[in-house]
């Protein structure tokens, strides 16, 4: 069983830049893919970027690909997404999931853990 705790939310301005963390608990974390995914109030989920269990693999969507960078440290069972050069259309809740699947996916159905979200708001 893997539980996983985000944190580093919170209101920045357009432009500026945040931090998240996922830290998990359970030893088998660290072979997990594991991905963010955002949802933004009256929209559906989507996905953001996610990281192979080893890191050295990465995919980002097209609207964070250049501006925010997925990394894992497994010493710490901990990853993190970099978020910089912010968008209001940023604004969301941020999730941190964890999947068996080795190959990389953007698949919300293929992960299996997730934790609680952390919200990011972005002002213009």
């Amino acid at each position: 069983q893997v539980q996983l705790v985000e944190s580093g939310g919170g209101l920045v301005q357009a432009g500026g830049s945040l931090r998240l963390s996922c830290a998990a608990s359970g030893r088998t974390f660290r072979t997990y893919t594991t991905a963010w995914f955002r949802q933004a109030p009256g929209k559906e989920r989507e996905f953001v970027a996610a990281i192979s269990w080893n890191g050295e693999g990465t995919y980002y969507a097209d609207s964070v690909e250049g501006r925010f960078t997925i990394s894992r440290d497994n010493a710490k069972n901990t990853v993190y997404l970099q978020m910089n050069s912010l968008k209001p259309e940023d604004t969301a809740v941020y999730f941190c999931a964890a999947s068996r699947i080795v190959v990389i996916t953007t698949t919300i159905q293929t992960y299996e853990y997730w934790g609680q979200g952390t919200q990011v708001t972005v002002s213009s």
